[in-house]
């Protein structure tokens, strides 16, 4: 008598939806093409079918090391991913930039190498749970990278934040990137180990019942890091992320609304100070509050970029100029920062709800692995992943619509940006790795 494992329908659905993200990314890019040249350019066609090859390679890797995987994620990341080269690509063509100088070729070489860095994910990390023995030392290694930037020589200060680290003069790299998900890990992994105590019943005030006095530390500690962060790095949008996560993290750890009530008084309470304290800070206040008065429009460092890219999804309107027939060059960093106004003045706003949904299922997919994995800890390492990929999108779409004050975030897999494509990638990876390991055993047959 021998086993036969039945065939994994779910790995054939996501090369099938794989194809389909390939045939979606092509058009867009065919799109540009046409709308801004009036030809087919099939050196770009091809640059990015290396990347499609690159990831039908993960695919296969998951066939061999992570037959239940989740068939969503990767198709998902997939579209977005391309979606974003392809504006980038619109946006250089735009400002007839090419070769090594055009965002989008830096775009194609980074997502090769995020590509990559997801498969060795794949085949290294076998088990997740390896991942909860090295708690601390994550935790020290998130540490030390946020204080990579601070360093003297190394660090890079662009558009104000002090957040990158610069090796000559042509690579830079946001280590903080990164530090989010060494974070992630690290918050699994002692929220696991101290739960019981910070589930700990305290005070009954409103109807709520509080933590204790002495059961607060963790939260001071991490709201300290993200004021830190704003303090010296001048980057409010990686502090209210880190702050953010790890308050949800908690939450989930403990089931207690007390933890983000707590959570949202100290962060909402540290950016008032800061927005009376720090310049930088009240200036992004007030563009935010009053973005259309003549003095914040016109000030250095004001509102003016933020209405140009107000009036790019205006242009848009419900349908979209078209690929190529738009004109988001004319807002500054229209191919990181404003990417969203981008896309919006091209596709229009029906073109941003469905990308919009394309992250809603990412996050929901994300979400549901983290629910359905049998171990503490991959349940908050999945969760705490998927809300980084929410808060992010949260923070950047509702910087350029003016919900929130705007902060310097990647939109995730969309903006142009190295360090952000490898950290979001990696986090793919984790989470098809997780949710291989939700996954109950593989059914099995028996055969004479």
């Amino acid at each position: 008598m021998r086993k036969l494992r039945l065939p994994k329908a779910h790995r054939n659905r996501e090369l099938a939806l794989l194809l389909f993200a390939c045939v979606v990314n092509a058009g867009a890019l065919i799109g540009v093409q046409l709308g801004a040249l009036g030809r087919i350019d099939p050196e770009m066609l091809a640059l990015c079918g290396a990347l499609a090859s690159l990831v039908i390679g993960l695919h296969v890797c998951l066939r061999f090391v992570a037959r239940d995987a989740d068939p969503i994620i990767l198709p998902a990341a997939t579209v977005l991913n391309g979606l974003g080269l392809a504006m980038i690509y619109r946006i250089d063509l735009a400002r007839n930039v090419t070769g090594w100088s055009a965002a989008s070729t830096r775009q194609i070489v980074w997502s090769s190498i995020a590509i990559i860095a997801a498969i060795v994910v794949i085949l290294v990390i076998r088990n997740h749970r390896v991942l909860f023995r090295y708690t601390y030392l994550f935790g020290f290694g998130a540490f030390i990278l946020l204080l990579l930037p601070l360093v003297p020589g190394l660090g890079r200060t662009v558009g104000g934040a002090t957040v990158w680290i610069g090796f000559g003069d042509v690579v830079n790299f946001q280590p903080g990137e990164i530090a989010k998900i060494f974070l992630a890990i690290f918050f699994a992994g002692y929220l696991v180990r101290t739960r019981d105590t910070l589930a700990m019943v305290g005070k009954k005030f409103l109807g709520i019942r509080f933590p204790r006095l002495r059961d607060l530390g963790p939260i001071f500690v991490v709201w300290l890091l993200s004021m830190g962060i704003i303090v010296f790095q001048h980057d409010m949008g990686t502090a209210l992320l880190y702050f953010g996560m790890f308050t949800i993290m908690i939450y989930v750890a403990t089931g207690r609304l007390s933890w983000v009530l707590l959570g949202m008084a100290l962060f909402l309470g540290g950016a008032y100070v800061a927005s009376q304290r720090l310049s930088y800070v009240h200036g992004r206040f007030d563009a935010w509050l009053d973005a259309f008065s003549q003095e914040n429009y016109e000030k250095v460092g004001g509102s003016w970029q933020l209405v140009q890219g107000i009036f790019g999804l205006a242009h848009g309107g419900f349908t979209g100029t078209g690929l190529g027939q738009g004109r988001p060059n004319l807002t500054p960093l229209a191919e990181s920062d404003f990417i969203i106004t981008s896309l919006g003045e091209e596709l229009g706003l029906a073109g941003l709800f469905a990308i919009l949904a394309l992250f809603l299922i990412l996050v929901a997919r994300g979400l549901r692995i983290g629910f359905s994995t049998r171990d503490d800890f991959g349940k908050l390492l999945a969760i705490g992943l998927a809300f980084t990929i929410a808060l992010q999108v949260f923070i950047m779409v509702g910087g350029v619509t003016r919900v929130i004050p705007l902060t310097g975030l990647a939109t995730p897999f969309l903006a142009a940006g190295g360090s952000a494509l490898v950290a979001n990638w990696i986090i793919v990876a984790l989470l098809l790795k997780l949710s291989d390991g939700a996954k109950p055993e593989p059914e099995e047959v028996r055969s004479a």
